[in-house]
């Protein structure tokens, strides 16, 4: 271990310890020993405190443990006398540092200093990271799209360079979080000064100005071990390995080191993420607490990013299709303002569709791409309006049908992946612009072909042998062959729709969130979709098809055991050996009796509320009170991880609509109280679910946020307009 290292940890910790200790005695004087606080949204108090130690910290009062304790890790600076191992010392001090950080954020938060507005960049920063936002970044790392995350300290050694670094990360699809600065300067501010786009949409997330607010990232990645590998808090070994090995994240240090950057990136040794910096450092490569190597330095910038990821192990897997602008997922969130925009479809300003079909081998021409714009073809590079339909033909020896609707579902995620493109809806209800940038960049119609081309036969290569894009740009055509597309669509709605549990021998598993929660599976059914809702039967069959070793596995159903709660004899088999032999089984249809466990990815959060005979639905993202007393996030605690809680249920949201929600408890008329957000979300389909049970006023009478907050509120607000859940059995004796 470096002893200028050690040294420099070592005596930050003591600085940024010393600093809180004495904020935090301002703040307490303030506000109280009793005032509470919680950081937004989550379910995990201080969650490096927590983690550590398992212990609740709510009230300012109880902040003093967190601090004690940060004092108790501190050492005594190496000297010059006496020569001895450092790695202990340093790590101790950079643990120290993490809960000083933490500490200092929460009174800033308590002082309303954060997140923090820069007033000459306009820009808040984001702050704290919810749990909400944690789960959704846990997908994407779960499956695939998301290889890592990066926490960039410090400043370029110019503007234009922070710009290449951060583009380098975008394409190979890494996070990037930003923090720190060197005499005021930051990439950050860099970025805003050459007028990159920034925030969760695009992968780039400035976290606050100073290294203190790298800790935002560490909490990030301190909490997936509690939520998705449920680790218990306070089983701090666990917790850190888990980070080490399936948190994929690294530091890259850009310019000069202060003590505190040491401190920091001590303590985000601790959790196995190694540092890679631009400047003269001394390195730390003996293996050890990280996978590989933990400080390394690379002086040569076009190397920067490939030492990271090499240093952290990470596995990239890129495809960039022939197109003259960067290509990756983390361009998906990007905006293309109308006074951006050089040319548009859609949006119902023309009409606009896109359609799969599925065509024999010699019914394919050659070639990839053919415009068809007898009319138009003028204004294909004029400023403005068009048209357009994109029909792309695929043939294969495994393509089927039913795989159509699952390729066209992909055509949104591939063109939003084109810098300067945008893509909205999907069906005949799309919107697409090219930005002007991308235009004068020399991106052109053609290339959304050529994307469109290069993704389907790379992605779908097990099923597609054969590939063509046409791109109708002429009104006419446009118009009479989106007549032939909706009947298709139509047809396929129906065929859908009529498939239940019942239809098929074969369900399939979905098995990508064990690279987060190891003892977790889904069991995907016609009527009931993975609880991420991102993966339905038919996903599931087109993903076997296309990878037969991959994440989705197809699942005998075997002899029933149970009709009415979903219970086969296949499918327990299949669960007990996928989950480790952790969970002898689990029941498709109900809530009470081994219901089936969720890794931390799902949509919303449907648990019992005893008082009110029924069951509440909840959906990510909203903050508030819930009738049982908890918020998602704490909800999220109890029912991620892998966990099987009784009552307790993570789903995708479209499952409450089905035929088969709940059926063993009672079904659709249990619900008792949803969010808002979710009623309007699911709309239509709620009201045909109710006219479906003989219940068309159900949905009126289903309480939500705005009526009751707590369980009295809910029984007299349910007793009031008659819901039919209080004359139902009781639901804890179904």
């Amino acid at each position: 271990m470096s002893k200028l290292i050690a040294t420099a940890a070592i005596n930050a910790s003591h600085e940024i310890v010393g600093r809180v200790e004495k904020y935090y005695q301002k703040v307490l004087g303030e506000k109280g020993p009793e005032f509470v606080f919680e950081f937004p949204d989550t379910g995990f108090y201080l969650p490096m405190w927590h983690a550590i130690t398992g212990a609740k910290v709510q009230t300012l009062g109880e902040f003093r443990h967190s601090l004690e304790y940060a004092k108790s890790l501190l050492h005594v600076a190496p000297t010059d006398v006496l020569w001895k191992p450092y790695l202990g010392e340093a790590l101790d001090s950079g643990m120290a540092t993490m809960l000083a950080e933490e500490l200092l954020m929460a009174l800033r938060y308590i002082d309303k200093l954060e997140p923090v507005y820069d007033e000459d960049m306009d820009l808040t920063y984001n702050g704290f990271i919810t749990d909400s936002i944690l789960r959704d970044l846990g997908f994407q790392l779960v499956d695939g799209s998301m290889p890592g995350f990066a926490a960039i300290v410090g400043a370029a050694e110019s503007d234009e360079r922070a710009v290449e670094l951060v583009r380098d990360l975008q394409q190979r699809n890494i996070l990037t979080f930003l923090s720190g600065n060197v005499n005021g300067n930051s990439v950050t501010k860099q970025l805003h000064r050459q007028g990159v786009e920034m925030g969760w949409p695009t992968r780039i997330v400035p976290l606050g100005p100073d290294t203190e607010h790298t800790i935002y990232a560490l909490h990030w990645a301190i909490r997936a071990g509690m939520s998705f590998g449920g680790i218990k808090p306070g089983d701090f070994t666990k917790i850190l390995k888990y980070s080490k090995d399936r948190v994929f994240a690294f530091a890259l240090v850009l310019g000069e080191l202060d003590d505190l950057k040491w401190s920091t990136g001590a303590g985000a040794i601790n959790q196995g993420f190694p540092a890679v910096c631009d400047s003269e450092v001394p390195e730390i490569k003996p293996t050890g607490v990280c996978t590989y190597e933990h400080v390394v330095k690379q002086l040569d910038q076009s190397k920067l990013i490939d030492t990271c990821i090499e240093v952290r192990g990470l596995k990239i897997v890129t495809s960039k299709p022939p197109v003259p602008v960067a290509f990756g997922p983390a361009f998906e969130g990007e905006r293309i303002r109308r006074e951006d925009t050089f040319l548009e479809f859609g949006g119902n300003r023309t009409p606009a569709f896109e359609w799969v079909r599925t065509k024999e081998m010699d019914e394919i021409p050659s070639g990839r791409v053919t415009i068809v714009a007898d009319k138009n073809r003028d204004k294909m590079e004029s400023e403005g309006m068009l048209p357009v339909a994109f029909v792309i033909d695929v043939a294969g020896r495994k393509m089927q049908p039913d795989f159509e609707p699952v390729i066209e579902r992909k055509l949104h995620d591939y063109i939003n992946c084109a810098q300067g493109i945008w893509h909205m809806g999907q069906r005949d209800i799309i919107w697409v612009r090219i930005s002007k940038a991308a235009f004068n960049d020399g991106f052109r119609i053609e290339h959304l072909g050529e994307i469109l081309y290069a993704m389907i036969t790379s992605k779908f290569q097990s099923i597609v042998d054969k590939c063509h894009v046409t791109i109708y740009l002429d009104e006419e055509d446009v118009l009479q062959l989106q007549e032939d597309a909706r009947k298709v669509y139509h047809d396929r709605n129906d065929r859908i729709a009529n498939m239940t549990d019942e239809s098929t021998d074969i369900f399939y598993s979905c098995l990508l969130c064990q690279s987060f929660a190891p003892n977790h599976l889904c069991v995907v059914s016609p009527e009931r979709l993975g609880l991420c809702g991102a993966v339905s039967w038919l996903d599931g069959k087109a993903a076997y098809e296309i990878d037969p070793t991959g994440g989705n596995q197809p699942v005998a159903k075997g002899k029933t055991i149970d009709e009415v709660k979903g219970r086969w004899e296949g499918v327990d088999a299949y669960v007990w050996n996928q989950s480790h032999q952790t969970l002898a089984s689990f029941s498709a249809y109900s809530i009470m009796d081994n219901p089936m466990t969720s890794c931390g990815c799902f949509e919303a959060i449907v648990a019992v509320v005893p008082e009110a005979n029924g069951v509440m639905i909840v959906e990510r993202g909203f903050s508030g009170m819930t009738p049982i007393g908890m918020k998602f996030s704490t909800l999220a605690g109890t029912v991620g991880g892998g966990l099987q809680t009784p009552g307790f249920l993570g789903i995708g949201k479209y499952f409450v609509t089905s035929r088969k929600f709940l059926t063993a408890d009672g079904g659709f008329p249990r619900i008792v109280w949803m969010t808002t957000s979710l009623k309007e979300f699911l709309g239509d389909a709620l009201r045909k679910r109710a006219e479906e049970c003989g219940m068309p006023d159900l949905i009126d009478k289903i309480a939500d946020e705005r009526v009751a907050t707590d369980a009295e509120q809910l029984v007299e607000y349910l007793t009031k307009v008659g819901h039919p859940a209080m004359e139902m059995p009781s639901i804890l004796e179904v």
